[in-house]
């Protein structure tokens, strides 16, 4: 099927993000289809963490538009957006679970927050959630006592506890070691393959973009910089591309201010 006649799930125009006199978002523009694994690429500081706060609702940009469900969510205000965001689930890079709250706990707090479910059927969903990333019999853990891909999988299995359309990836592999990080890619790909879920992965681990994305997109200084599928940008002979797909450093020096801006991004 050509993009043209694919059905658009997030609609991104002209997004601009600055922080005093700096640019992180710089007019970046794409389209996201629904149902695709989508991932977002590029350098430290490119804009890619800001870019996935934007669609998520956890900031604003600017100026310009993100479109989610015939909606500008720009332009919504906090209740308004909520009702938006019940159907997207986000699964933090460091899993943002409540170390106070068992595993189980974890899972159930969307549904008991957002539903009016009785909690016998809560107790149900939060195992079957839990069952699809691996965890089945772990609902009584508290978060110290999982490991790190299994904090990750917690993680996902309470991003997914609404059923959402749209479900977003922080850096999931960060921190995993190259097996783990390996499982955490089988659970994307299941899920890709179980649920026509739209999902939004930003990420540094090449192999596991490569592996799993429908489309990527690369940003470079808050510019869209390339959009396609991996054969398309594994052919991609933009220069900045090659440079980042190939590992090749950058050849200026890098003086003081450079490299505080490039912290503080």
């Amino acid at each position: 099927m050509k993009d043209s006649e694919k059905e658009v799930a997030i609609s991104i125009r002209n997004l601009v993000t600055r922080f005093g006199d700096r640019v992180i978002l710089n007019g970046a523009t794409l389209d996201i289809f629904r149902g695709e694994t989508f991932v977002i690429l590029g350098g430290s500081g490119c804009g890619k963490s800001t870019l996935l706060r934007h669609i998520c609702g956890l900031a604003k940009p600017t100026s310009g538009e993100i479109w989610i469900k015939g909606q500008n969510i720009t332009q919504l205000g906090e209740e308004q957006f909520n009702e938006i965001r019940k159907k997207m689930g986000m699964a933090f890079q460091n899993s943002a679970l409540f170390n106070s709250m068992s595993v189980g706990e974890n899972v159930a707090l969307p549904l008991q927050e957002h539903t009016e479910l009785e909690q016998s059927t809560i107790q149900i969903m939060t195992r079957i959630k839990l069952e699809q990333v691996g965890l089945s019999g772990f609902e009584n853990f508290m978060p110290s006592e999982l490991s790190g891909g299994m904090k990750k999988r917690a993680g996902i299995a309470r991003a997914l506890a609404m059923d959402p359309d749209i479900l977003l990836f922080d850096e999931p592999s960060a921190g995993l070691d190259p097996i783990v990080a390996a499982g955490l890619d089988a659970l994307i790909m299941k899920l890709k393959e179980a649920f026509q879920i739209t999902m939004i992965l930003v990420t540094h681990e090449m192999a596991s973009a490569f592996l799993v994305a429908d489309r990527m997109v690369m940003l470079d200084k808050g510019k869209v910089l390339f959009i396609g599928t991996p054969d398309e940008i594994r052919a991609c002979e933009i220069p900045r591309v090659r440079q980042f797909l190939d590992r090749e450093p950058d050849r200026e020096s890098q003086d003081v201010e450079k490299y505080l801006d490039n912290l503080t991004q």
